[in-house]
């Protein structure tokens, strides 16, 4: 970890750390892994904050301790970390310390001591060659002058940079901080207006409920229920609810309702005056502006570059005058160049050092210490900004967090307030919820006829499917049963025939009371809703929409009971299909009835609460829209529908048109019949007048029985109780229906099949003769030709009878024929007794057979159920197979695969308790596992293939771990030996050791002078070590490179047959020598021979004029100690001390 001042973002492993109190920024070495606790730990090392003291943020989030960088996205090489002191947050903290930058001032620049040194040309005795070693010495003051004032000036800007950089910082904290508190302010800011908005739409529904209350009692009280419903308790809705205990609830709604408005309207007051502080601290950031001041510092680098290019000029003058003093000193001035020109060349080069380039210098200097100053003071402002700032954001932030811990409790209070105003709501809820009940009733009323008529034409739907495939089956046999035996067919199952599908309903919503549409309005009229003001233009929308639903497409109509494209389905199918009662028109009828009764039910849940919805304008604007678009849509499709029933009452009429056409032709055909035969019979009156009675008794009669049916067929409800059985023998074409009122269905039915039947009798008598003409006349439609032979045989009698007999015996005839009209007529009144006892036990027999068909509907019903339920018990039957089927092959499976792994295992085991040590363990496993691999199978189960993958990756971690353990052993005995022989050594260190610590204490007592061990001067006693090379090198700790010179080593070593380890002796002389220097460099070298100075010692008594440190002008070219060139040694000789035997030992 290392700590720097940056202003680059932290590289890969590194995290920027920003302090955000005086901007200094550090670089800390961390990784994903590693923990916020750490940085912190961190920070406090380097920047002197406590650890409790810290807040870190990062962008918008805050650095728990106890989490991973990872967990925040760090480290990041665009992610800075600020650090905020929490002890500087608090209002009554100090504020910061005023920026110090301890700088060095330029003074007056004083010479260096070499400017002072004697000059050989000082004793010239030309002035002008005198002249040239003061120029020298005032180019080169100059110079340090300037480079002087190019330093401070430098380390000044470097500061300003700096500051500026700092200065980024805290901007950059600034920021953050604001970031953070806005994102703060604006989610709360957020609960805020939700909240308004929650307690505005519970504000106007309170207030609505007691300002309406006295209106809906009345309400209450003027809405009779239901007769049926009707108690000796309950009259009227008010009666559902206490009106006794109404009053003193209202009375404390209405108290709470006040309290509560007004600690709203102070929380309001608390929210604005948030708003506007957060405001205010966010304007005065903006006086915040780092701009300007950044360019003012880049602009100040022409400075800096202006001192540099006058240094490049001083630097070039006092190379000058060198060379010219050089070369006065060596005598090779040109003849051209004299001494007195050189000296008033440097003349005016000296006035512009003095006058131009030091001076400018200097003003360069003194505006970067301006800035400088300026950049202090802009530090110590943002210095200062932060710290007021930091606390004002503090400060807003307590005060959110204050608002933001009201929350809950206005939030429990609303709560308690809906709690309190529950009786009022019951009050305003009872007469919408009413009329939704009975608007739900006539809903499920028409719901059960259109889900028993969908039933009905699924029946006949499915019944026209199974004579479709009976004759497809019957065409097949007929067309290939002659090839085949009958037996082979019958073994094939080609003779059965489908089953009869019934549609059984069984009976549901008995219980529900007998009302209607209109009905609804009438016991719940609509003010019982409540809606008002705001929703007015809605509800006359939604009730224009109600009106026309006529029109609406099936899609658009939505009934919860039934799914759309079914229905939509059944509708087409029902133009081809139909039932007795359940024409297209009673469908859609009864679905527009049910989505009516839905609409109604649907708007009186909405209830007050959509009437206080809070909506924008816009959303007022859409919802109106929409409305009128669909009224608008709902409108034209109401048009086209009449359009529709126009053209359709249009064609029926033309069809009653025909009829009444074809009614008046029979009509005037009988007539013109009957006076056909009135012709014959015109003296006989009397009979004409009774058969005239009895012709218009049959004509009343049978008008009456047509009326009979058509009022039995009109008055009958459509869409009762339809039959849900189909029977393919009572089939009827539907054709003439499509499209037509029930009525008149039925009464161009009736009309129709009497009108055809007379239409054909009539024509087949016109063959016959005329033979039934006067019961034709009569209105008589009997099928029993016996019934009507004695009258037309009559007719015959008589016209014969008139051209036969002549006028002397027409008085006779006439007598005749009366007692035979009398017979005649006798017989009329029994064969009308025995038509009428016909008749009744036709009726008789047509009630028997409706009782036979209804018993016969009710056995089919039953079988249809009781196949339904052998159908159900089959497929149940077969699905257990299944299942059973489906569970035995899966335990089979699993058997088998137990079985295998147990096999397996029973291997494994066999392996591992095989082997007698690790090496045949592993052995033993790699076996298995090659054996197992071998042994792959294409149907192996996952469970094996898992098996054999871990028992090759056991056996191969079991082999890795022998092959480890075997190189562990060999390393161990490797590492034992090695550690044997390095004790071994370490003992012949210390016995050596101890000898030479033997050896030097004996030393030490053999000499009564101390050995030198600092700065080695003539007199000392030194010690010299003898080094790798095989020199003796003396023991210093200062000055190294001291070592003794042959002749002293001789004078030690000779008389010995080995060199000792040291030696000790008194230091007689020193020379210093210096390894010879490349060819380059040895001019200037050549500058410093000759030097000699005269040593004294530390204490300064005692001067030696014969003992000297010399320098040699001529440095040795062998360099025999091995030093780099350029290098400094020193060749010491000693001599012994007296009493030395001891430094002839050899070691």
């Amino acid at each position: 970890m290392s700590g720097s001042f940056t202003e680059s973002f932290a590289g890969d492993g590194k995290l920027l750390l920003c302090v955000a109190e005086n901007g200094h920024s550090f670089e800390f070495e961390c990784s994903e892994t590693t923990t916020v606790e750490s940085v912190m730990r961190f920070v406090e090392s380097v920047s002197g904050i406590g650890f409790s003291d810290q807040l870190l943020l990062s962008l918008d989030m805050k650095l728990e301790p106890q989490k991973l960088l990872s967990a925040f996205g760090l480290p990041a090489n665009d992610r800075e970390v600020f650090i905020f002191n929490k002890a500087m947050l608090q209002s009554n903290s100090h504020p910061p310390p005023p920026e110090d930058v301890d700088l060095q001032e330029v003074a007056d620049a004083l010479p260096p001591a070499s400017l002072h040194e004697h000059h050989p040309l000082d004793d010239a005795s030309d002035p002008a060659l005198k002249a040239l070693p003061l120029y020298e010495r005032q180019f080169r003051y100059h110079f340090h002058k300037g480079r002087t004032i190019y330093s401070c000036t430098v380390v000044k800007h470097e500061n300003c940079e700096r500051l500026t950089r700092e200065q980024k910082v805290q901007q950059r904290a600034v920021e953050v901080a604001t970031r953070n508190l806005e994102q703060y302010y604006k989610v709360i800011y957020q609960n805020f207006l939700e909240f308004m908005k929650r307690y505005k739409h519970q504000h106007r529904l309170h207030s609505d409920l007691l300002m309406n209350f006295g209106r809906d009692i009345e309400k209450l009280r003027s809405a009779k229920i239901h007769p049926y419903l009707q108690t000796d308790t309950r009259k009227c809705l008010l009666d559902f609810v206490k009106e006794d205990n109404l009053k003193k609830a209202v009375e404390n709604c209405a108290s709470s309702h006040r309290q509560f408005e007004n600690k709203i309207a102070q929380f309001q007051q608390m929210f604005v005056e948030v708003k506007r502080k957060v405001e205010e601290l966010f304007a005065c950031r903006a006086s915040l502006s780092m701009k300007n001041l950044e360019v003012t510092v880049k602009d100040h680098v022409r400075f800096i570059d202006e001192e540099k290019s006058i240094m490049q000029s001083l630097s070039k003058d006092v190379n000058t005058v060198k060379k010219l003093v050089d070369d006065c000193m060596s005598s090779q001035l040109s003849s051209s160049l004299r001494p007195h020109d050189a000296v008033s060349a440097l003349g005016p080069m000296y006035e512009v050092h003095d006058k131009n380039h030091l001076p400018k210098m200097q003003s360069c200097y003194n505006s970067i210490s301006e800035l400088l100053n300026f950049c202090k003071n802009k530090k110590n402002e943002m210095n200062n900004f932060v710290h007021s700032y930091m606390q004002k954001i503090t400060y807003v932030t307590y005060i959110i967090k204050d608002a933001k811990l009201q929350f809950p409790v206005f939030r429990e209070a609303m709560v308690r307030q809906d709690d309190l105003f529950a009786d009022l709501k019951l009050v305003r809820g009872v007469g919408p919820a009413y009329r939704a009940c009975l608007a739900e009733v006539v809903r499920r009323k028409a719901s059960m006829k259109l889900y028993m008529g969908m039933a009905g034409q699924l029946a006949e739907k499915l019944a026209m499917k199974r004579e479709t495939e009976v004759r497809r089956r019957e065409e097949f046999l007929k067309t290939h049963g002659s090839f085949v035996p009958r037996d082979v067919l019958a073994s094939m199952g080609l003779f059965d025939t489908p089953t009869q599908c019934d549609v059984n309903v069984a009976p549901f919503d008995t219980s529900l009371l007998n009302i209607e549409i209109t009905d609804v309005d009438r016991y719940a009229p609509e003010y019982l809703v409540g809606l008002h003001s705001k929703v007015a233009s809605s509800r006359s929308s939604l009730t224009m929409s109600s009106d026309s639903s006529i029109s609406v497409e099936p899609e658009e109509i939505g009934l919860d009971t039934f799914d759309k494209e079914n229905f939509d389905d059944i509708l087409a199918a029902s133009e081809l299909i139909e039932i007795a009662g359940t024409s297209k028109m009673e469908v859609e009828n009864a679905k527009l009835k049910a989505d009516l009764a839905s609409a109604i039910s649907r708007i009186c849940s909405l209830g007050p609460q959509f009437e206080y919805e809070l909506l924008d304008e816009s959303e007022v604007e859409n919802v109106l829209k929409n409305a009128a678009e669909k009224t608008a849509e709902a409108l034209q499709a109401k048009d086209e529908y009449e359009k529709h029933l126009l053209i359709m009452l249009k064609e029926k009429q033309m069809h009653c048109d025909s009829y009444e056409k074809r009614i008046r032709e029979l009509e005037q055909r009988l007539s013109d019949e009957y006076l056909q035969g009135q012709r014959h019979n015109n003296k006989d009156a009397s009979s004409l007048n009774l058969m005239d009675a009895k012709v218009s008794e049959y004509k009343v009669e049978a008008s009456g029985d047509v009326e009979g049916n058509k009022t039995h067929v009109s008055g009958s409800e459509p869409m009762d109780e339809v039959s849900c059985v189909s029977n393919p023998t009572s089939k009827q074409p539907c054709k003439t229906r499509e499209g037509m009122d029930e009525n008149m269905v039925d009464s161009s039915q009736v009309l129709s099949r009497p009108l055809d039947s007379s239409m054909l009798e009539s024509q087949q008598n016109n063959e016959k003769g005329g033979k039934d003409n006067v019961l034709l006349e009569m209105g008589v439609f009997l099928s029993n030709s016996s019934t009507a032979e004695s009258p037309p045989k009559s007719f015959d009698d008589n016209a014969a009878t008139d051209r036969g007999l002549d006028a002397k015996h027409s008085d006779d005839i006439i007598l005749e024929l009366r007692n035979e009209l009398m017979e005649k007529s006798n017989k009329l009144s029994e064969i009308e007794s025995k038509l009428n006892g016909a008749m009744e036990e036709v009726s008789n027999l047509s009630r028997e057979l409706e009782t036979n068909q209804k018993l016969l509907e009710e056995s089919q019903m039953n079988c249809a159920h009781l196949e339904n339920c052998l159908h159900e018990a089959r497929e149940e039957a077969q699905t257990h197979l299944c299942a059973a089927d489906s569970r035995a092959s899966q335990y089979n499976a699993l058997r088998a695969s137990a079985v295998k792994m147990r096999g397996l295992f029973e291997r494994f085991r066999s392996s591992v308790c095989a082997g007698n040590g690790i090496a045949d363990f592993a052995d033993s496993l790699r076996t298995l596992a090659q054996a197992l691999a071998n042994s792959v199978n294409e149907n192996e189960d996952d469970g094996t293939a898992e098996f054999r993958k871990c028992i090759r990756v056991l056996a191969d971690k079991v082999s890795f771990l022998s092959k480890h353990r075997e190189e562990l052993l060999e390393k161990c005995q490797n590492l034992e030996a090695t550690s044997e022989q390095t004790r071994k050594d370490l003992e012949e260190k210390k016995e050596l050791v101890k000898t030479l610590y033997t050896k030097h204490q004996l030393g030490k007592q053999a000499n009564k002078e101390k050995i030198s061990f600092g700065r080695l001067e003539v007199h000392e006693i030194a010690a010299f070590v003898l080094n790798q090379a095989g020199h003796y090198e003396a023991i210093n700790r200062n000055c190294p490179n001291y070592y003794l010179s042959s002749e002293s080593e001789a004078l030690f070593t000779d008389h010995l047959p080995n060199r000792p380890t040291y030696i000790v002796g008194q230091i007689v002389h020193i020379e210093r020598q210096l390894v010879k220097l490349p060819s380059a460099l040895s001019a200037s070298a050549s500058t410093e021979a000759g030097k000699t100075r005269h040593l004294s010692s530390d204490l300064g008594s005692r001067t030696l004029a014969s003992s000297v440190i010399s320098t040699s002008s001529s440095a040795t070219t062998s360099n025999p100690y091995g030093l780099p060139s350029g290098c400094e040694y020193f060749i010491v000789t000693i001599a012994m001390l007296p009493d030395t035997a001891i430094h002839q030992q050899a070691s």
